[in-house]
This record gives structure tokens, sequence and C-alpha cells, in this order.
């Protein structure tokens, strides 16, 4: 119900109660009002994040020592999940894929050839298309002196290699991996600390 002033009385209608406010009720309404606020963030935080991890990028661990010293036993890493609908698969691309006698194991290798390209292996040293690869990621103490004779890639296929040549099982053991095992690029370390940086 509204209230008026009696007529020529001078006031005007009150729009606001004219008894001061109980102090401990505006402290518990700030407090709802902060708590209700960082309740808000912190979901929209991990609606992101679980976004972002569910279809965009995974945090992986490395395990074994194969693509040293690229990356290191235990290392963690982000994989990128999207970017292969984006962009095609390059040569020098760090990718996880389904390990192809063993779907439920995944890999994690460097791509050395594409669809169509042909890969020899004299003695350790990788050609590809007939020309030599320049494979500055591999030290001379993981080189290995394995040969393979010439194949041709297949179509939506890529033959990989991990890094530490004489301690990898890869291409050269189970052939060129299918697109369809495929699932994602490394791309960033970020664990340890001290090998945090954008994968090469």
């Amino acid at each position: 119900m509204t209230f008026f002033p009696p007529p020529n009385s001078g006031q005007c209608p009150s729009a606001i109660s004219s008894d001061p406010e109980n102090p401990a009720a505006t402290g518990g309404r700030r407090r709802r009002g902060l708590l209700s606020g960082w309740l808000r963030d912190v979901a929209v935080s991990i609606a992101v994040s679980a976004f972002i991890i569910i279809f965009l990028y995974q945090p992986v661990k490395v395990e074994g020592t194969s693509m040293m010293p690229t990356l290191q036993d235990q290392e963690r890493v982000f994989i990128n999940k999207f970017v292969y609908k984006l962009e095609p698969i390059e040569r020098g691309d760090v990718i996880v894929f389904r390990y192809p006698r063993d779907p439920a194991k995944s890999y994690i290798k460097r791509v050395i050839a594409v669809a169509g390209d042909h890969v020899r292996i004299e003695a350790g040293v990788v050609f590809v298309n007939g020309r030599r690869l320049r494979e500055d990621y591999v030290p001379r103490m993981y080189e290995d002196v394995r040969s393979c004779p010439e194949i041709v890639v297949p179509a939506h296929g890529y033959f990989v290699l991990g890094d530490h040549r004489n301690l990898s099982n890869d291409s050269r053991d189970f052939g060129p991996v299918d697109e369809d095992f495929i699932y994602g690029k490394a791309v960033f370390g970020y664990w340890p600390v001290a090998r945090l940086g954008t994968l090469r």
C-alpha cells in the first residue's frame, strides 16, 4: 500500500524507507553477492577449460625415450586435436596416434614423409624423394645404422620416425601410419618448467 502526505503538507511521497538501513543486512547481501560472482566465474572457467580440453587441446604425458632429445620421458605436453581439421599434416610435425598394432596404445613420433613420397634409409641416413633429409633434431649419439628399402608412402599414410633412432619403434617396424589413427599434433611442452615452450 502506498501512503501520500496530507494535502498542503509540502512533502513529497518517499520512494525509500525512512528507517535507517541495518548494517548487518547490508554486509550479508554484499557477501552473498561476492560469493555468487565468484561461483559464477569459477563455473565459467571450468566450462571454458573443459571445452578447450575436449575439443582443442589435451594434456598428455610422454612415456619412453624414443623422441629424445625433443621430448623426455615423463615430460608433459599439450596436443592440438583440432589443427588437422584446418590444415594438412606436414613433414616435421610431431604427431600423436594410435599404435597400428594395438590401437589401445598411443605413440608420439615425427612425420618424415607424406602420401606419395619415396622414402629409403641407407645406414641410418634418410632419403625422401631422392634427397638426403637434413635432421638437426637427431643428435649424432642418437643416430642409427639401420637400412630400409625404398617404399612409396600410400594414400592417406605417413612415414614416422622417433628422434632417438636407435631406441625407436616406428615406421621402420610397423610401416606408414594411416591418417585415421592420428588424433593430434604435439605443440607445447609445459612440464617440467625448465622445458616450457613450443615443440619443433
